[in-house]
């Protein structure tokens, strides 16, 4: 505890005696200063106890004094210390009732005792302070460390949490509670995710104060990373703030809980790099191989039905591979870092087996559980949106198994394929056998190449001499069957027989071809 009037009182080598303001002598002293000024409070900061004699005061002036005293609360002097037996025997009646007055602490200074003893006093005690913050803080810091190295991050919140008196919670990047101690504080973790993912935005390292929801914490968060971009954040929620020894403990875990931030991506390259060799052998036909080498790294997500996300950020592609349009250069703002951390928090929380790589080329896949939280999180949050929205393009394989993992792989670049051609941003294999084929060929191409088909056509029959689209749309629906055309377009079969031969004539085409009425039809669609 910093020294307070009430330590000065009880100091038995001072001997002071309060004369007013009992009541608040547990207010802590910042300094002792002495200025025999009739207005020192230019020179104060606060926090002070305030010592004279009243060498230029008129000290029994009522009015005076209550002028004098105003100012010195006002400035936030915490205490006036008066020398009795050099200018006055006793402390002034009038500087007494303005003391009780104002609420300020009046002590009683004897002639024996001298400023500068006081001062000491004030003086040693802040030191022992410090010395106590700096000797907790350098325990904390080891206490912090055993709990890393032995325990984990966890542990160090726990610790951290014991240390300040409140709270602490660990978020990861995308601001969700990855530890939280005590056991009530998680919920209470967790209404800062909004505060976390703002902290997220700015370059590490950064801190930010909140209030909680409740008013009842002072939480203060503190980014995690190495470099400008955060991994993480710590939250301490305490009810005052941090003392120098907190701030210490804080300090240390911080830079503990990067060190291990730090770590985990380490390790989480090298298992990317283990999961990329995985996918390889899956695709080239190895489930056995891919099996030995996962080991139980991935639970048993290779023995039972599992689906292929392949992701590839939205935007044409422009020279030297990269992507422009949804796409941003900055590797750091791309969608896909984001969409992997993304479904790797979803399978953690789940407590699902997730494997997702980097590549091959731009893009992500991701390999994940049959009906698991992955491909659930996928259709709620990218579902119904648009690929410019989302930066984007999602296609998902219908489930498989280790065995058939390349043809799982085919149909999701198969779906991606089509959320590009529809401007979606996610699109799932198993709708592609649902619908219809002509959506499917809906691009700028198909539509030229169906133009350049029927524009003959058109243009024969812009002149007036027939109608020979609308005989020929009538005739494939009907599926060559001259009477039934006939009687759609209210014509004898005869004249349709004819408008047929025309339209073979002028395209230079048999309609006896299965091939050239499948083009015609498609044709005609768009």
């Amino acid at each position: 505890m910093p020294p307070t009037l009430a330590s000065l009182v009880q100091h038995s080598a001072l001997k002071l005696t309060v004369r007013a303001g009992a009541d608040r002598l547990e207010t802590p002293v910042r300094w002792a200063h002495v200025s025999e000024l009739a207005d020192p409070v230019p020179y104060m900061e606060g926090g002070e106890l305030l010592l004279v004699t009243a060498m230029t005061l008129d000290a029994e002036d009522p009015d005076a004094m209550r002028r004098y005293v105003r100012r010195l609360v006002g400035a936030g002097v915490v205490g006036l210390g008066f020398a009795v037996g050099v200018y006055y025997e006793d402390v002034p009646d009038a500087l007494v009732r303005a003391a009780e007055e104002e609420g300020l602490p009046l002590l009683a200074v004897p002639r024996r005792t001298p400023f500068l003893a006081i001062a000491k006093a004030v003086s040693a005690a802040i030191a022992a302070e410090q010395y106590r913050s700096v000797t907790a803080g350098f325990e904390a810091q080891r206490e912090l460390t055993r709990a890393a190295l032995a325990e984990g991050p966890a542990a160090v919140v726990a610790r951290l949490a014991a240390h300040v008196d409140g709270w602490a919670a660990l978020y990861d990047a995308s601001g969700a509670v990855v530890a939280s101690a005590p056991e009530w504080a998680a919920r209470r973790a967790a209404r800062h995710t909004a505060d976390v993912v703002r902290l997220r935005e700015r370059a590490a390292p950064a801190s930010a104060v909140v209030g909680d929801a409740d008013g009842d914490d002072r939480v203060e968060l503190q980014s995690l990373g190495t470099g400008r971009r955060v991994r993480g954040a710590l939250a301490v929620g305490t009810g005052a703030p941090l003392g120098t020894g907190e701030r210490y403990a804080v300090h240390s875990a911080v830079a503990l809980l990067t060190l291990a931030t730090a770590r985990s991506r380490t390790l989480q390259a090298a298992e990317q790099r283990l999961g990329a060799a995985v996918v390889r052998m899956l695709l080239a036909g190895q489930p056995d191989h891919a099996r030995a080498v996962a080991g139980d790294l991935y639970g048993d997500l290779l023995d039972v039905p599992f689906r292929l996300l392949v992701a590839e950020p939205a935007g044409e592609r422009v020279e030297g591979g990269e992507r422009e349009g949804g796409g941003v250069r900055d590797a750091a703002a791309r969608p896909l870092p984001a969409l992997a951390e993304a479904l790797e928090a979803a399978a953690a929380k789940a407590g699902e087996p997730v494997l997702v790589v980097p590549g091959p080329g731009d893009r992500l896949t991701v390999l994940a559980a049959d009906g698991g939280t992955v491909a659930a999180h996928c259709a709620a949050a990218y579902g119904d949106a648009e690929a410019e929205d989302a930066g984007l393009f999602l296609g998902l394989s219908a489930p498989t198994g280790p065995t058939a993992a390349a043809g799982a792989y085919k149909q999701a670049e198969q779906a991606l394929s089509v959320a590009r051609r529809r401007g979606r941003a996610f699109v799932e294999h198993e709708e592609l056998a649902t619908g219809s084929i002509v959506p499917l060929l809906a691009d700028d191409a198909v539509r030229a190449f169906a133009d350049g088909l029927l524009r003959a056509l058109r243009e024969h029959d812009a002149t007036g001499r027939g109608d020979l689209v609308a005989s020929l749309r009538a005739w494939l629906s009907r599926h060559g069957q001259w009477d039934a055309a006939a009687a759609d377009l209210g014509v004898h079969r005869h004249t349709l027989r004819y408008r047929m031969r025309r339209v073979e004539e002028i395209l230079g085409r048999s309609l006896d071809d299965p091939d050239v009425r499948m083009e015609l039809w498609l044709a005609l669609k768009y």
